[in-house]
């Protein structure tokens, strides 16, 4: 099933359900019990929103051989965890920011995953019980204020810099997944899951034994290779085999 949050002719944003080009309404929250109503609007009618709105977005670091070698860096031994705020969060259509304070942004397609449930200490052989759904996201990154100030929370942190969507998909395999992302129609990103260093239930389970993973709490796996900037104008496509597509423009943020 596809969730999504949408809204509607002004009204306050809900949860939904996508059932051949429709949207429906759900009765009641996807991490509890619900009922699905009947798929009445068409997707175009209805204002996407990101699909859940996390306590905290736990993100991966050098999961992929070929983007850590691009960057001239080791593959960490244990998986390598950063934080990205809430505030981040932007949803399908949304505009991408370009601080002031940063010259070179870059995206960063990922398979994202949506927690179900509140967890802690899981293990691989059971943390996919505690899994909603996937996503895709993209973890935008301003490179050269990572690299200036030895830790990521404001390389990464800056509002926007977090598009995640359009929807949660609950049936998908993340065993080998094709990951895409394109700049202006020009393909920068190709890879694949298959190609992550610590796959899917080991990074949820690693996650979890650092912190208490809340429902709708998002886990960002790693990008592959092909990292590259963003300017002024673009418009950013990231691409999952299975899960859709999440498209952003790209807009320089006026300084204050």
């Amino acid at each position: 099933m596809q969730i999504v949050r949408y809204s509607h002719s002004g009204a306050a944003p809900q949860y939904g359900w996508v059932f051949e080009g429709k949207v429906g309404p759900l009765e009641g929250s996807p991490f509890e019990a619900f009922k699905r109503g009947g798929a009445q609007h068409a997707l175009e009618e209805v204002h996407l929103l990101a699909p859940v709105t996390p306590s905290k977005i736990i993100c991966v670091g050098r999961n992929y051989v070929a983007h850590a070698q691009e960057h001239d860096v080791d593959v960490p031994e244990v998986p390598l965890l950063f934080l990205k705020p809430p505030s981040s969060l932007i949803g399908p259509g949304e505009t991408i920011l370009l601080p002031p304070q940063t010259q070179r942004v870059e995206h960063e397609a990922e398979l994202a995953v949506v927690v179900g449930r509140r967890s802690r200490w899981l293990n691989p052989e059971t943390a996919r019980e505690a899994i909603l759904g996937y996503t895709i996201a993209n973890d935008v990154t301003a490179r050269d204020l990572q690299r200036r100030d030895g830790q990521w929370t404001r390389g990464k942190g800056f509002d926007t810099f977090c598009p995640v969507g359009p929807w949660v998909e609950t049936e998908f395999d993340p065993a080998d997944a094709v990951i895409t992302c394109s700049v202006n129609g020009e393909l920068r990103q190709m890879g694949s899951t298959r190609d992550m260093v610590f796959p899917v239930l080991q990074l949820l389970a690693y996650a979890s034994s650092v912190m208490t993973l809340e429902p709708g709490d998002i886990l960002l796996t790693g990008t592959p290779a092909g990292v590259g900037p963003l300017v002024d104008g673009d418009e950013l496509l990231s691409s999952i085999e299975g899960l859709g597509e999440l498209r952003n423009p790209v807009k320089a943020e006026p300084a204050h």
